[in-house]
């Protein structure tokens, strides 16, 4: 198993993930040409992709969708609500965008989606199932009871820790949009991220905690929050790693 976050944050986000020899692109809100450009640096040129999977349909999760399938028509895989609200569908080949209902198999990898709780058409996670198992869950407001078990079995999951409520709060971004992050459709806290972790039964190996925000949040905040948290709640750190995922950089295993 691979898996390399390429971005994350509010300007752009993608992760590559290998499972078994199967290689999928989750999210791209980056260009065309620095995706193409990472791949690379991981010897995984965009044909060697088996699918793209979109988590939903906001510009820094697609941004970078339409050129992609320019330069190569990967197929693309998404519900069929996020797959109706892509802003630049009509600009993509209609054959590369495929309905994702219950799930896929590729090559003995099972792809399970999960719905998440967000202020998107029909967003979701992705669980990706092979000899182990990565599991990705950003952009969601809380933790349902549906989005804790998926989180299961994990060996690495990509974590959303957006920001810190305190820092939001003082911040300078209008009322209006401090609630919309602070809402049940909106972003998850440290504090959420961390307590999620806590309430697993068997906790992950690797942990990228992902989409921080710039200005609500900081690395250093964020690391410490959840590392602190689980300590206090007796959890050892020593047999689960917490990396940060960047903006500008490739964060990996």
């Amino acid at each position: 198993m691979r898996v390399s976050i390429l971005a994350s944050g509010s300007k752009g986000n993608a992760a590559f993930i290998e499972m078994d020899g199967q290689r999928f692109l989750v999210d791209a809100g980056i260009g065309v040409r620095r995706l193409k450009k990472n791949l690379e640096s991981l010897a995984a040129p965009l044909d060697s992709l088996d699918a793209v999977l979109i988590t939903h349909e906001h510009s820094d999760h697609v941004q970078g969708l339409a050129a992609l399938l320019r330069a190569c028509p990967l197929p693309v895989y998404s519900r069929p609500g996020t797959l109706r609200a892509l802003s630049r569908r009509a600009g993509m080949p209609s054959d590369c965008l495929r309905p994702l209902h219950d799930g896929l198999e590729f090559g003995g990898v099972q792809v399970t989606a999960f719905a998440l709780s967000h202020d998107a058409a029909d967003p979701v996670g992705y669980t990706i199932r092979g000899s182990r198992q990565c599991t990705v869950a950003t952009d969601l407001g809380f933790v349902t009871g549906a989005v804790q078990s998926a989180l299961e079995g994990a060996d690495a999951l990509v974590l959303e820790a957006n920001h810190d409520p305190a820092l939001l709060r003082q911040g300078s971004y209008p009322w209006p949009l401090q609630q919309r992050i602070l809402g049940n459709r909106g972003h998850l806290a440290n504090s959420e991220a961390a307590w999620a972790l806590a309430r697993m039964r068997k906790r992950p190996a690797k942990v990228f905690l992902a989409h921080l925000s710039a200005e609500n949040n900081r690395p250093e905040l964020a690391g410490d929050t959840v590392r602190g948290i689980l300590h206090d709640q007796g959890i050892p750190l020593s047999d689960m790693e917490i990396a940060l995922a960047r903006q500008d950089e490739i964060v990996g295993l």
